[in-house]
């Protein structure tokens, strides 16, 4: 083996193999631009390899890398161009090879392995034939050979290693061709200068790649902190942080595939999907903020706790309060001693079966207001109001009062789910908050676009939404896929404490009537019907029962 400082140029063939060298130095310059460019790991490993190959004028060659573990070398990349041997990376073919053990089962340094040497002492290996160099072992070599009929000879170990002189792989290349004469030969004392330059660059490349790859898991970790924080404040909400980024990425797609219509110039690349997929996950960011006894109110009176079952302890007390006048009145008519004693305490106890009876009739009422509804009849939201004041009832100190409270009223006559116009301001702040907390942020250019597709999702397109009051020309086609899918993920959602998920198709009428009221955007509700984004979105999250026929005929706004 041997390990080379400088290029040597024979007196005989120097104007060519200048020349030549000229030539191969452009390629490295032009390689090393495009790897910089690189952002795909397995497309950047894989030109690594062929550019190695190519400026070297290899035939085969292997990259391998350090496993997480720092105790092996992983293979890559193989490629062999007389073979037609190419796998790892792009090419989705499986490397059958195992890893390469960096020490031995005793602890010490593996350098009978050229590539384990390679690494662990930051050294290139140039073998000129691999059967008779001696100091390394070349069985596994010989034995591809020997199934293959391949003649593995020259070699060229380069180690690849950062900035900070880790080591991250081993460049390894395999029998030098000479153009002309078709020949394996040794490689060269250029061949290895400018091997090692391509490995310099590669590690850089990688590194480079790899802390952005690195970054980028963090920050979508820490996405993924931010909606384990509001899972653990609200089981009912961690679905919702979860289905509405899937749904918005399925109804883009299913724009960005669209030809013909208003939407067929909207076309994304992986950075634009990237941009979006990020926005989605924040999209609801700000709702760390929001009171979980208002994010949670499963009925009217719920509050820490469902005050229902203080108004039921007071309609017993009703009760009590009724028996208790009755056996009084039956006790004065027992004292009267006429000869109508009989008839009249079985009218005081019809009276009472009475009052015991509309008692529990109003309990049973209140109850069921304390549910909450689609609509609240006006009636019935009179007869809350009505039996507040009539009722009357001694509470503990002894004082007279009504039997509900103010507050008990305005919170059982909500004519629309649970929440009181305080509580749903109080929700609706936490889109205000996801734009205060997303704009504070220094968005990288890639991303500059997430707090507004991220906030633009309560906006409606006639400008009645919030929290800017936005009109459709005003937002991006991104931030109203996201209103869409953050619509629909909620009609079907099955896990909310308030209501039940609505089936398919009464969840795509009541989004095609806002389609056609000016709530969402009637070209985008186009889409999601004739792609069928809806029916892909029900078969992954909706209960069978849920996923009834579907008349496109019937859906408002919708022409099949």
């Amino acid at each position: 083996m041997e390990r080379t400082d400088a290029l040597a140029l024979t007196p005989s063939s120097r104007l060519e193999t200048v020349e030549d060298l000229f030539r191969r130095l452009e390629q490295l310059n032009e390689i090393g631009a495009a790897l910089s460019l690189e952002k795909d790991l397995n497309r950047l490993l894989e030109n690594i390899l062929v550019a190695a190959k190519t400026i070297t004028r290899a035939d085969g060659g292997t990259l391998y890398l350090v496993q997480e573990q720092g105790t092996s070398l992983g293979f890559e990349i193989v490629r062999t161009t007389s073979l037609n041997i190419a796998m790892g990376g792009t090419t989705g073919t499986p490397i059958p090879f195992y890893p390469i053990q960096l020490h031995n089962k005793d602890g010490k340094p593996n350098y009978q392995m050229v590539a384990a040497y390679a690494a662990l002492t930051g050294k290139t290996v140039s073998v000129a034939d691999a059967y008779t160099e001696e100091g390394f072992d070349f069985s596994g070599t010989r034995n591809f050979d020997k199934k293959t009929g391949y003649r593995s000879k020259s070699f060229l170990t380069v180690p690849m290693r950062n900035h900070e002189g880790e080591n991250l792989g081993v460049l390894q290349l395999i029998n030098r061709v000479e153009p002309e004469s078709g020949e394996i030969v040794a490689f060269s004392q250029a061949d290895q200068r400018l091997a090692e330059s391509l490995a310099s660059q590669a590690a850089i490349a990688l590194t480079n790649r790899q802390l952005i790859i690195q970054l980028e898991h963090l920050f979508e970790s820490f996405i993924q902190l931010i909606n384990t924080a509001i899972d653990e404040k609200s089981p009912y909400t961690g679905g919702h942080c979860h289905r509405v980024p899937t749904l918005t990425m399925m109804l883009a797609e299913a724009v960005n595939e669209t030809r013909d219509g208003p939407l067929r110039d909207f076309s994304m690349s992986d950075k634009d999907r990237y941009e979006l997929k990020i926005a989605g996950l924040l999209h609801d960011c700000g709702k760390v903020t929001t009171p979980v006894h208002v994010v949670d109110k499963a009925t009217k009176l719920e509050t820490i706790f469902d005050r229902i079952n203080l108004i039921d302890t007071r309609f017993e007390v009703l009760k009590r309060d009724a028996e208790i006048a009755a056996l009084k009145r039956k006790l004065e008519a027992t004292r009267a001693a006429g000869s109508d004693v009989r008839a009249h305490i079985n009218g005081i106890d019809q009276a009472l079966r009475d009052a015991l009876r509309r008692i529990d009739e109003d309990r049973d009422f209140l109850r069921h207001c304390n549910v909450g509804s689609e609509q609240m009849s006006p009636a019935a939201q009179e007869r809350v109001r009505t039996m507040g004041a009539d009722y009357k009832w001694t509470d503990v100190s002894g004082h007279t009062a009504n039997f509900l409270t103010d507050d008990e009223v305005r919170n059982l006559t909500i004519a629309r789910g649970t929440l009181t116009g305080e509580e749903r301001e109080i929700i609706n702040h936490h889109i205000v908050a996801t734009i205060k907390m997303l704009e504070a942020l220094p968005w990288p250019k890639h991303l500059r676009n997430v707090p507004e597709y991220a906030g633009g999702h309560h906006e409606r397109m006639d400008g009645k939404g919030y929290p800017r009051g936005l009109t459709r020309e005003q937002m991006s086609v991104q931030a109203r896929v996201m209103g869409i899918a953050d619509i629909f993920e909620a009609l079907t959602a099955k896990d909310r404490p308030y209501k039940r998920g609505k089936t398919l198709s009464e969840s795509l009428k009541i989004l095609g009537k806002f389609a056609t009221s000016g709530h969402i955007d009637p070209d985008l509700f186009d889409v999601f019907m004739r792609k069928k984004v809806y029916m892909r979105y029900a078969q992954a999250f909706l209960d069978k029962e849920q996923i009834d026929a579907v008349d496109e005929r019937d859906i408002p706004g919708y022409v099949p």
